[in-house]
């Protein structure tokens, strides 16, 4: 079997998942129909958009499906079972799919997801793998089943978690990463006409749940270098921010970590024009960046300078 007679469904919604469809088309493979989250307003304007992944179809000409639910649209299920598919390719698809979706290629639908499985299962193992201070992630390329990314692993490839990942650079290494290994897997079923798996590991289960902008909000009993990953975890989106002295939202969109640490100042007490701030367990972090309500960003020496904040006051 070539990998030109394998008819495949790409599903998936936002970039991460359009760069691994980009790659299937560039390499020529048989993409016959992409399923996609149906356009939805975004943005200031509130205008309607398609997703990153719909308008890379509608470009190439390829079939685009935008089903609500699967489970409630059984003509949505029957088109798909109609596709005679080889094999459906999903990344960050946004929908659950049911057995008959599951059931209906020949060799089944087979996962990008974006974390060394079975560590962060669920909706945002990027952000989560960051924010808890995991020393590497990955991708992995799995056969899926009904569960919650519990089916059993085909690929993987990890790459480290350093000081200068923030979410947008993992991201898009992930992104290539994970288009990488589908074409790898892709080349594989169509030599052999299967793939090995083996089961994930007991033990180990984390949960990647979704995001809010509750998770952006500082806790400045926290560690400097706790806050500091949260900066860089959740820029940007759904963004840091914390109170300022007067109760109005401040938001952070640089901070480091100096090299001097310690003290007993008071947890959010902002020490000097540095822009250095107290965090839990005597820990310094500098703000480079912030955004006062209703002003625009600027960097900290601007924000005091013009008023917004002062020295001595208290972060909340």
């Amino acid at each position: 079997m070539s990998s030109e007679k394998l008819r495949i469904a790409f599903m998936g919604t936002p970039d991460f998942a359009a760069v691994a469809l980009k790659a299937l088309l560039d390499a020529g493979h048989n993409v016959v129909a992409v399923y996609s989250q149906p356009p939805r307003p975004k943005g200031r304007g509130n205008k309607v958009q398609k997703s990153p992944t719909h308008e890379l179809a509608e470009a190439e000409n390829i079939p685009v499906y935008t089903p609500v639910s699967f489970k409630k649209e059984p003509d949505a299920v029957t088109t798909f079972q109609n596709l005679d598919l080889d094999v459906a390719i999903v990344a960050a698809y946004g929908l659950l799919l049911p057995k008959s979706i599951l059931d209906a290629p020949k060799y089944g639908c087979l996962n990008i997801h974006g974390s060394l499985l079975p560590r962060w299962r669920g909706a945002a193992p990027i952000q989560r793998a960051i924010l808890d201070g995991d020393a590497e992630t990955g991708i992995t390329i799995m056969q899926m089943d009904e569960g919650l990314d519990t089916g059993p692993m085909i690929i993987k490839d990890s790459l480290p978690i350093t000081a200068e990942t923030n979410a947008s650079n993992l991201h898009d290494d992930l992104a290539d990463m994970g288009a990488r290994l589908t074409l790898q897997a892709l080349e594989t079923l169509a030599k052999e006409g299967r793939l090995e798996n083996q089961p994930q590991p007991e033990g180990g289960e984390t949960y990647a749940s979704r995001l809010s902008r509750d998770d952006g909000r500082i806790n400045w009993q926290n560690s400097a270098a706790d806050i500091e990953r949260q900066l860089r975890a959740l820029t940007p989106w759904p963004g840091v921010w914390c109170e300022d002295a007067k109760g109005k939202r401040l938001k952070i969109h640089g901070a480091v970590l100096p090299q001097q640490q310690g003290g007993q100042d008071k947890a959010g007490a902002i020490l000097n024009k540095q822009g250095d701030v107290a965090c839990g367990a005597g820990t310094i972090l500098r703000l480079t960046q912030i955004q006062p309500e209703n002003a625009k960003a600027m960097d900290f020496a601007s924000a005091l300078n013009g008023g917004y904040i002062a020295i001595g006051e208290t972060l909340r």
